[in-house]
């Protein structure tokens, strides 16, 4: 997705989406590529991370277990 930096106002980032400007997505500045400043286009990426899906998953059930021994 491409996404242009609107603005940058303490330490938060304000992007648009250029499919649909009318949404904004804000990230800490300090997440940007080195150099971002306001006007430039970025591509944004998102990623399933399935090995930290999993260990999630895995805590949460431990949990639930443990939860319903104290029960």
């Amino acid at each position: 997705m491409r996404v242009s930096i609107d603005r940058i106002e303490e330490g938060i980032a304000v992007l648009l989406p250029q499919d649909n400007p009318r949404e904004r997505i804000t990230v800490p500045a300090s997440r940007l590529p080195p150099g971002s400043r306001e006007g430039d286009v970025l591509t944004l990426m998102l990623e399933m991370d399935d090995e930290a899906t999993i260990a999630v998953k895995g805590r949460v059930s431990a949990r639930i277990k443990k939860l319903k021994k104290k029960g």
